[in-house]
């Protein structure tokens, strides 16, 4: 299932976002509702209440590749410390580099040992093209009344190599950490990097 909600109204009608809709920080994330990995339908606004990271995913992407390295899950598992629910997604279609089908993503994730709270599959794109997901790291940072606090890359240093990461500062922990201290997010919005989302022609 791809069905996009507002977050404030979940029980209300469907609402398909056309491919230039975005998000805006300081206003309400939109829900949506999709399938994850283990074939289970999740939707946005199930953690009403608590903090929900959404994280573009493509295991084909060097960027990604770089991230899973290491980066990645030490990033989920701190945020998960804290109570936050992260989900990963994945919106590239069939026939794309990096699409995958339920057991070929539990796999992956297995493989990774990353920890997502959900692998979702997005394979017409619906949810990506709703939150103008362009790359993959796409990250964004929804805080628990359901409002976006954060949008962009995962951290400063836009390499696909782990050598080159040295002391990249973490947009994502960082945001949590000033969130969780009740402050306002001081670098809340920064330019995606990473390979282009494979989206359905």
């Amino acid at each position: 299932m791809h069905r996009l909600i507002p977050f404030a109204a979940a029980a209300v009608a469907v609402l398909t976002l056309p491919a230039a809709a975005q998000q805006t920080n300081g206003q309400k994330a939109t829900d949506f509702k999709l399938t994850d990995a283990s074939g289970k339908t999740v939707q946005l606004s199930d953690f009403k209440g608590k903090t929900v990271v959404l994280e573009w995913n493509n295991p084909g992407c060097p960027f990604v590749q770089r991230h899973y390295e290491g980066n990645m899950q030490k990033t989920q598992a701190a945020a998960k410390s804290g109570g936050v629910v992260w989900l990963t997604i994945n919106s590239g279609a069939p026939g794309k580099q990096g699409y995958m089908q339920g057991a070929e993503a539990q796999k992956w994730v297995a493989d990774k040992k990353a920890s997502p709270a959900h692998y979702l599959l997005d394979p017409k794109g619906v949810v990506g093209k709703g939150y103008a997901a362009k790359t993959t790291p796409h990250m964004y940072i929804i805080d628990g009344a359901g409002t976006l606090r954060f949008q962009g890359g995962i951290d400063d240093k836009p390499a696909a190599r782990v050598e080159e990461m040295g002391s990249a500062r973490n947009h994502v922990l960082a945001a949590l950490n000033e969130m969780k201290a009740g402050k306002a997010v001081s670098v809340a919005q920064t330019t995606p990097y990473g390979c282009s989302v494979k989206y359905a022609e």
